[in-house]
């Protein structure tokens, strides 16, 4: 026990071993403190006792902070000298009369008037998720889909600020379906995949046109139309790479022995195609102002335009009411606008 290691002189605190300097120091201010288990950060830590700390701020001293709590000034300073051994730091100048914080004892502080300000907010948060508001709301957006309507209806979903948290997942072709069918998504947008799976329910978003378009620059701008199937394996594609994480993912639009540079997104083969990099088929929604000012040149080709139905999809739960969030979400999907926008309204370069 402390008592007896120290002797009843508190000065000889300074002459026992192994302790640290901010121990030694307070022992020899203050008398030792009685406890069967050592105190620990965990456990001393208390949204209470950082309360305690913050009036002890305010009132200026342990004496006036006392009299606030309707504490005795004893007892106050012995729930302070627990969080000083549990983290072994002075917290407090014993020199001063004043409650005069330490370095430690400030960080603290600030520290404890952030958590005390967090637990606030999640205590508020889980309240208002239990009127039906999900924690967090996935959407898994596949890369034909227009990022600024995405921005725009979360700008407008956020504005009342909803205890929900919104999280965008960028997805390509197979990939943007199995965000969802995994649970690693709750909403999907741009789901070109037949869905057989009756957890999953699907609606339309519209058509979307491919075109194959090449920068004016690139040899097969120039060529006789329409272009055979021998002309443009000649060339490298550009290819979007599937999200996919299990199987081998879909493969669109290449031809058997044809050179292929494959990219991330469809923005980023957009963006290929301008430099001449490769040819292929692009959505002609988000390549049709490069194609009015002429920095793309469609070319007719032996194949047929292929044309994709796009839909949006969502997972059913059984009887279980659906969430507030998706609720918002499936309702502003219902306006034939909206769908559109997600489809057109993509931002030229």
């Amino acid at each position: 026990m402390r008592q007896a290691e120290l002797g009843s002189d508190p000065k000889s605190a300074t002459a026992v071993p192994n302790l640290s300097n901010a121990r030694q120091q307070r022992w020899s201010l203050e008398p030792p403190i009685m406890s069967a288990t050592p105190p620990t950060p965990r456990n001393v830590l208390t949204p209470d006792a950082l309360s305690m700390l913050q009036t002890i701020a305010a009132a200026g001293s342990f004496a006036a902070a006392a009299r606030a709590l309707g504490m005795v000034p004893s007892a106050l300073t012995y729930r302070v000298r627990l969080i000083e051994d549990a983290l072994d730091v002075l917290l407090y100048d014993r020199s001063s009369r004043q409650a005069k914080l330490t370095p430690a004892g400030a960080e603290l502080l600030r520290e404890g008037e952030r958590l005390l300000e967090d637990i606030d907010a999640v205590a508020n948060r889980v309240k208002r998720v239990a009127t039906g508001w999900e924690p967090q709301f996935t959407i898994a957006l596949d890369s034909i889909i227009a990022k600024a309507t995405v921005m725009e209806l979360c700008e407008h979903f956020l504005e009342p600020n909803p205890p929900t948290r919104i999280r965008l997942r960028d997805e390509t072709l197979s990939g943007t379906l199995e965000a969802l069918t995994s649970g690693q998504a709750d909403l999907a947008l741009g789901v070109a995949d037949v869905v057989q799976n009756t957890a999953i329910h699907t609606e339309p978003l519209g058509e979307v046109r491919f075109v194959y378009a090449v920068a004016p620059h690139h040899p097969l701008a120039a060529a006789a139309e329409p272009l055979s199937d021998e002309m443009m394996r000649a060339h490298r594609a550009v290819a979007v790479a599937d999200t996919i994480s299990r199987g081998r993912g879909v493969t669109i639009g290449l031809l058997g022995g044809q050179d292929v540079f494959t990219v991330a997104t469809m923005q980023a083969k957009l963006d290929a195609h301008l430099r001449g990099m490769g040819c292929g088929s692009v959505p002609e929604c988000m390549a049709r102002d490069y194609i009015d000012t002429g920095r793309l040149v469609v070319k007719a080709t032996v194949r047929p335009a292929r044309i994709v139905s796009v839909n949006y999809a969502w997972r059913q739960r059984g009887n279980t009411t659906q969430g507030r969030a998706l609720q918002w979400w499936l309702n502003a999907l219902q306006s034939p606008a909206t769908r559109s926008a997600l489809l057109e309204r993509h931002r030229g370069g």
